[in-house]
Order: structure tokens, then C-alpha cells, then sequence
């Protein structure tokens, strides 16, 4: 608490200089976060970017560290940005953040909630505790700052109902004040009509899987609370294409796609792979593996979520860190293993190959016309943490060079 408020004196309270959104939620941070970018940019607003893959402060791209910077660091940032002129900074508010009191001083023009689910059970003693923290947030908007909430998620129905008329809801399932219909959801990506208080906005977006959905309304919830008229609305989304590591696709030009995502929660791994099936013509194959020195419980449940929702399953390794691969996998092993004593897997068969080039490598050989290889859990790292050491690992280089293996060893 004393280093931020330390940080926000010193840094002339930056966030008073800037219209700050703020994103918090188990998933979708980061794809919602450079949508809210895309679409203030083309209104003609530089943008600042704080979150998981990079920080952008208005001129310069700076590797990130942690999602969400220590108290000093992202005070810094901020005041950077207004330095650079920028007009608006969008940034990923983790659990660890709120609770650590990085963001402690800041006022938010708008929060965010996109959803909750299972994750750092490691670092919090239990879900409510991780759902009162993510809650915080939304008790620093500033005096005319609104909150951007996923009503179809339980968690985003208590947020309303203790911030009512300072809300703004989004949704699918519900009714929301933005709310999407006509979805039409392919491999090319997606396309909806987003309902809003002041209009219909028809959206077309390259980015696949309904849970895009939700962060484009999450994105358009923002730009309605700064009035951005909708041809740019509709024009930011259609133009980011991808982002690093999130559903980011890999065409092998032998009639099956890769699909390297950052998943690496129970239910990022579900909707990952429900979000896939109806794209994959023939065998969803997934390779995937959980982070040493983090919450043990998620491992079976991923490992049981990926034997119902794939036709086949290569259990690998992610970042050990200090832990025994094969022990992690072992916790892994014991949810495949009641999937398969309940008789509710999908998936034929399952693999154990701890060296995780090696499986990305056995997926890719495995793959034939029609099939999607999902490579999960790392999306846009380039590295893998083992014991105290850290070493370069990409997921999409590794398929590239798989798939070029293949090609190599077929030619005549």
C-alpha cells in the first residue's frame, strides 16, 4: 500500500491524466484488451496497453514481465503514456495485482469483468476469495467510471447487483444491454448482430469461438461508454486478426490446422475445445500439459476435460519449474483415468510424452485431412521453465518445424 501510494505522489497521480479501463477475469483479458485497443485506435486515439504478452506505452513496446506490473512500475507506465499523448490505457488487472495492491491510487474510467473460473488456487485460499478479490476493482471507478459485465456469468450477476445503474451489461444467453444474436461462428472467425441502447452493430471478426463473442461485447461495451460511433466500432474489431497465442491458427498445407492457444485453466481448456469441435471436420487432437509450483487441483480436471472434449489426448510437459515432470503428469493422469472409469470420454486413446517437442512433433505425424491439433496451455511464451532455468520454447515454431519434418519426409 505504501509503495503505490509512494508511486502515485510521485508520478503526479497519472491516472487522473488518462481515461484508464481496466479488465479483470479469469479468461479473455488479453483478447479483450487489444479489441478495446483496435477500436480506439481507429477512432483516432493512441492507446496505452498494459497486460500478459506486452506493454505499449504509446511509442515503444516493452516485453512484459507479469501481467499486471509491480506499483511503481505500472505508475510509471501510466504517466509514460500521458507523456506520449496517449488518450486512453487499457490494461490487465490480475487477482495477484488486486491483492498485492499494484493498481492501489488508480482511478478507472471503466472495469471490466469477463468471467470466473478455477485458477490461482495456488496463491488463494478458495474460490471466494478469488472472486472478492477480482471484485475490488470495480470499488475503484471513478466518479463517473461504469462497469462492462458478462451478466451470463454468475459471478458477473453479483457485481451488477451491487453496482446497478453503474453498470453495463453484455451477454449471449440473457437479456443484457449488449447482447448478441444471429451468431454464425466458423473457422474463418465470427459474425453477429450486437444490440445496443443505440443501435444494431452487424460485427464480423476473424477471431473464432464464442468465447470471442463475449470479448467483443466486452470491447463494445467500452467504446459505447465513450461514445464511439459504431462504423469505427465495427471496423476496430474487423481488423485485429489475430492475438499472439489465442486461438492463433497454423495451416500445415497438408488438410489439417494447428490451433496454439494460452489455455491452461479447466475451463479455458473446455471452451478452447467445445469452441473447436463444431470447426474440425474429422479428430480434434490435443497436446497439453500443467505448470509446476501452481494450484495441483486444476490438473486432473484439465486432464478429465480434455479426454471428453478431444478424439485424442497427448499429455505433455508446460513449465515443471522446481516440480517432477512426471509427477505433474501423474496429476494429470488421474482425471483421464476417471473419465475413462466413468465412461464419458470422447477421446480413443491418450499419450504420455514428457518432452514436449516430441509430442507437438507425434500430434503433427498423427494429423490427417480434416483433423485440428491443439497445442495448449503456453500460447504466445517463448520459453520453458525448468528447475530454476529458463529456456527458449515456442509452440507455434515447434509445429512449424514439425509440419515441415513431415513435409521433408514424404517428398519423393
Amino acid at each position: 500500500k505504501a509503495l503505490a501510494k509512494l508511486a502515485d505522489n510521485f508520478f503526479g497521480h497519472p491516472s487522473g491524466d488518462i481515461n484508464l479501463i481496466g479488465i479483470t477475469g479469469t479468461n479473455g483479458k488479453t483478447t479483450t484488451s487489444h479489441l478495446i485497443k483496435s477500436i480506439l485506435e481507429r477512432s483516432g486515439a493512441r492507446t496505452g496497453l498494459i497486460g500478459t504478452i506486452s506493454h505499449f506505452d504509446g511509442k515503444n513496446h516493452i516485453q512484459a514481465n507479469q501481467t499486471t506490473p509491480e506499483a511503481s512500475d505500472f505508475k510509471h507506465l501510466l504517466r509514460i503514456m500521458v507523456d506520449h499523448g496517449c488518450k486512453y490505457a487499457v490494461a490487465e488487472i490480475s487477482s495477484h495485482a488486486l491483492t498485492l495492491q499494484r493498481v492501489a491510487g488508480c482511478e478507472f474510467k471503466v472495469a471490466i469483468f469477463t468471467n470466473l473460473s478455477r485458477d490461482h488456487l495456488d496463491f488463494h485460499k478458495d474460490m471466494e476469495e478469488y472472486f472478492q478479490i477480482k471484485k475490488t476493482l470495480f470499488s475503484q471507478l471513478s466518479s463517473d467510471g461504469k462497469g462492462i459485465i458478462n451478466i451470463d456469468d454468475p459471478g458477473g450477476e453479483e457485481i451488477y447487483n451491487s453496482l446497478k445503474d453503474r453498470c453495463i451489461t453484455y451477454g449471449v444467453n440473457k437479456d443484457a444491454i449488449i447482447k448478441a444474436t444471429n451468431l454464425h461462428v466458423s473457422v474463418e472467425g465470427v459474425e453477429f448482430d450486437a444490440l445496443t441502447p443505440e443501435g444494431t452493430i452487424h460485427i464480423s471478426s476473424p477471431l473464432p469461438g464464442i468465447y470471442n463473442v463475449y470479448n467483443i461485447l466486452a470491447a463494445i461495451g467500452t467504446a459505447f461508454v465513450f461514445s464511439i460511433p459504431h462504423s469505427i466500432v465495427a471496423d476496430g474489431i474487423y481488423s485485429l486478426t489475430n492475438v499472439p497465442g489465442r486461438f492463433e491458427k497454423i495451416d500445415s498445407g497438408l488438410g489439417f490446422f494447428v490451433i496454439v492457444d494460452y489455455a491452461h485453466t479447466e475451463n479455458a481448456l473446455e471452451l478452447l475445445l467445445k469452441a473447436a469441435r463444431p470447426l474440425c471436420k474429422r479428430h480434434i487432437i490435443t497436446v497439453f500439459g500443467c505448470g509446476g509450483d501452481r494450484d495441483r487441483g486444476k490438473r486432473p480436471r484439465m486432464g478429465r476435460v480434455a479426454m471428453v472434449e478431444s478424439d485424442y489426448v497427448i499429455v505433455t510437459s508446460d513449465n515443471p519449474r522446481t516440480e517432477e515432470p512426471l509427477k505433474i503428469i501423474d496429476d494429470i493422469e488421474a482425471g483421464i483415468k476417471e473419465a475413462i472409469r466413468d465412461n464419458i470420454q470422447r477421446a480413443r486413446n491418450y499419450l504420455i510424452i514428457p518432452d514436449r517437442k516430441k509430442a507437438i512433433e507425434e500430434a503433427i505425424n498423427m494429423a490427417g485431412e480434416g483433423d485440428l491439433v491443439i497445442i495448449a496451455g503456453k500460447g504466445h511464451e517463448t520459453y520453458q521453465l525448468w528447475g530454476k532455468r529458463k529456456y527458449f520454447f515456442d509452440d507455434r515454431l515447434e509445429a512449424r518445424k514439425a509440419i515441415e519434418k513431415r513435409k521433408r519426409a514424404c517428398s519423393p
